[in-house]
C-alpha cells in the first residue's frame, strides 16, 4: 500500500509502539509530545525492542528485532504539526485522565485535524473526542498487545497479541491495513462498543484491587476472599454490558469470551483457571493502576474503567457495589484523602469495606 503521513498524540508506551512501528514500515510519523520529552527523544531517538516477536528475527538473531525508526519527527504543539501535513489519520493513545486537557488543545484546530484513531482504554474517550471534533471524526481502536516502557522513547514489546479497529468508518480498512502492514496484527471488529467494553473487561481483573492493597495480581487471585470479590466485579460489568446490548467479543490474541465464561463456572473450577490466566499471565508485573498510584502524579484511570461500569449501571438500574467501592477507594488513595498504607497488604480491610457497602445497600432498599 502507499506510504502514509500519520500524526501521533503522545510518545508514551502505546503511542511510541504504534507510531514507531508505522514509521519502521516506511510511513512518515509526526509525534506531538511535551517539550521536556522531545529533547530526550531527539537525543536518543525512538527504540523499539520487538525481540519477543520471533517473526521479526533475521538469521535467528534476536537483536535484529530492535529498531530505531528514522522517519519520525517530534513537535510540541498541534500548530507546529499541522504544516507537516496533510495527515491520513492521527493516533490518540493518551491515558484517559489526560483526554480532557488534550481536548482543550484540540479545540482551536478542530476543523483542521485528521480522523483520530482512539486507542485509549475505557469507553468514554471516543464520545468525548467527537463532542469537540464533530461526528465521524473518531475511529475507535484498541491495543491488546502488552507494551512496556524502559524510559522516554525506549519501548519493549512484552507480548504480541494485536490491535482492533472498529468497522463502519470510511477509514476502518485503510487504518487496519496500515497497522497490519506494520506488523501489529490488526483486525477489524464489527461493533465499536463491543470491542471497547471487551477490552475494558481485560483491564479490570486485579487492577484496582492490586493497587489498593499493594499486592500482585497473582497474590490477589490466590486469596479466596479477593478471588470472589474479583469475580463479583466482573459479573457486575457483564450485567451492565448485557443491559446496554453490548456483547463480549474476542480481541486479537485475547479470548475475552473465555474470561466471561469463567464468571459462570463453579468457584472450585474457576479459581485455578482464573488464577493461572490473570495472576500467572501478569507475573510479578504490577498493573497500571498500581503504577499510576505510586507515580506521584495524583491521577488514576479507575474512574474511566471501574467508574464507567458504575455510571453505565446507573443508567439501566444495574447495581454495581463492588465496582463502586473499588473506584471510590482507589480515588481516595490517589487524591491523598486516605494514606497509602491504610489498605496495604490488608485484604481484610477492603473486604470489610465491601461488606459495609453491601449492608448499606440492603438497608437503603
Amino acid at each position: 500500500m502507499d506510504k502514509l503521513n500519520i500524526l501521533v498524540f503522545g510518545a508514551g508506551a502505546i503511542g511510541a509502539y504504534i507510531g514507531g512501528s508505522l514509521a519502521q514500515a516506511g510511513n512518515r510519523v509526526v509525534f506531538i509530545e511535551h517539550p521536556r520529552a522531545i529533547s530526550e527523544l531527539q537525543e536518543h531517538g525512538l527504540v523499539l525492542d520487538l525481540t519477543v516477536d520471533r517473526g521479526r528475527w533475521t538469521e535467528n538473531d534476536p537483536s535484529s528485532a530492535v529498531y530505531r525508526p528514522s522517519s519520525v519527527e517530534f513537535v510540541s504543539t498541534i500548530a507546529d504539526a499541522l504544516p507537516l501535513g496533510p495527515f491520513d489519520f492521527a493516533v490518540f493513545a493518551l491515558k484517559s485522565f489526560d483526554t480532557a486537557s488534550a481536548l482543550e488543545g484540540m479545540k482551536p484546530f478542530a476543523g483542521q485535524l485528521p480522523t483520530i484513531v482512539c486507542l485509549s482504554n475505557g469507553v468514554d474517550n471516543e464520545p468525548d473526542l467527537e463532542s469537540v471534533l464533530g461526528p465521524g471524526s473518531v475511529l475507535a481502536g484498541t491495543v491488546a498487545s502488552a507494551i512496556g516502557r524502559r524510559g522516554v522513547g525506549d519501548i519493549v514489546l512484552e507480548r504480541l497479541r494485536g490491535v482492533g479497529v472498529a468497522d463502519g468508518h470510511r477509514l476502518s480498512r485503510l487504518v487496519a491495513e496500515a497497522l497490519d502492514a506494520a506488523g501489529l496484527n490488526a483486525r477489524v471488529i464489527r461493533r465499536a462498543a463491543d470491542m471497547k467494553w471487551s477490552k475494558m473487561l481485560t483491564n479490570l481483573p486485579a487492577n484496582a484491587t492490586a493497587a489498593i492493597l499493594d499486592m500482585t495480581a497473582a497474590e490477589v487471585f490466590a486469596h479466596p476472599g479477593l478471588f470472589h470479590l474479583e469475580m463479583d466485579m466482573l459479573r457486575e460489568a457483564l450485567r451492565v454490558m448485557h443491559a446496554h446490548g453490548i456483547k463480549v467479543v474476542n480481541l486479537p490474541g485475547v479470548p475475552v469470551r473465555m474470561l466471561a465464561l469463567g464468571t459462570k463456572l463453579p468457584g472450585f473450577i474457576a479459581h485455578p483457571l482464573m488464577q493461572k490466566a490473570v495472576g500467572g499471565g501478569r507475573g510479578g508485573k504490577m498493573p497500571s493502576f498500581h503504577i499510576d498510584l505510586h507515580s506521584g502524579r495524583g491521577k488514576s484511570e479507575v474512574g474511566w474503567l471501574n467508574g464507567a461500569v458504575v455510571r453505565f449501571g446507573k443508567r439501566r438500574g444495574v447495581p454495581t457495589p463492588v465496582n463502586q467501592v473499588l473506584t471510590e477507594t482507589l480515588q481516595a488513595l490517589t487524591s491523598g484523602e486516605l494514606p497509602l498504607d491504610v489498605f496495604a497488604r490488608r485484604p481484610e480491610r477492603l473486604l470489610a469495606r465491601m461488606g459495609d457497602m453491601t449492608e448499606k445497600n440492603k438497608l437503603s432498599h
